[in-house]
């Protein structure tokens, strides 16, 4: 009769675990999936790949590391980017050092690399190495956009 009773705990406990263990996760998930909500005007940070770019007119994807200084040198041009076309262009970056996983999707040969997309997904442009600010402004003005104020 101990050994069914003992039986029984054991099963309850690992029951009660695996509860906690699955609660805890599905916690993990709703934190990750509000963190992965684009803000307007800012560069968006993250390892998701699964990102909706419909709402814009134009994706801007750095693909690079916080560890890399060519890569450090593009983000206060990617903050620019990022506010001053707030309502047309989603700057993402990807640290690629953290997960390889966006490297290998969009074929990644050397950081940083910038990828620029339509709406849809479809590549427009591609650059590997520092980018200059004048340059990029020349890309999206190809795409028809302007900068807020102008």
């Amino acid at each position: 009769m101990k050994k069914a009773f003992r039986s029984c705990g054991a099963i309850l406990l690992a029951a009660i675990f695996g509860m906690i263990g699955a609660m805890n996760a599905a916690a993990r998930l709703t934190q990750a999936a509000v963190a992965d909500i684009p803000e307007k005007g800012k560069v968006f940070k993250t390892q998701s790949l699964e990102i909706d770019f419909s709402s814009y007119k134009v994706v801007f994807l750095e693909l690079g590391s916080d560890r890399c200084i060519p890569c450090r040198q593009m983000q206060p041009i990617m903050k620019e980017i990022a506010a001053a076309f707030a309502d047309d262009v989603l700057v993402v970056f990807y640290d690629v050092w953290e997960d390889p996983a966006p490297a290998r999707k969009y074929k990644v040969q050397l950081i940083p690399t910038q990828i620029f997309l339509d709406g849809a997904g479809k590549e427009l442009f591609r650059h590997m190495g520092l980018y200059p600010k004048d340059e990029i402004l020349k890309i999206l003005e190809k795409q028809g956009l302007k900068p807020k104020g102008s």
